[in-house]
């Protein structure tokens, strides 16, 4: 399931990060992450923890658990 579960929190994360209009790297640069980092959480590669996933959503103007329910819903 970890797989699955990274695979679609990437999805997720790239459906908002192009809603809001960032490149990766405008998104990474206003986080304070390496704009390689971002690419690999939206491939699936790495697991974002609590602390990314409340920056990236501030930038992003939603709410940790939205971005959550919606890769909870992706899952079912």
């Amino acid at each position: 399931m970890s797989r699955n579960l990274e695979k679609e929190f990437g999805k997720v994360l790239k459906e908002y990060r192009n809603n809001a209009g960032h490149s990766q790297e405008s998104l990474a640069l206003k986080c304070g992450l390496d704009r390689t980092y971002i690419s690999l959480l939206e491939r699936g590669l790495r697991s974002p923890t609590i602390n990314t996933i409340f920056s990236i959503c501030s930038v992003l103007n939603v709410r940790p658990s939205q971005l959550i329910s919606k890769v909870e819903e992706r899952l079912r």
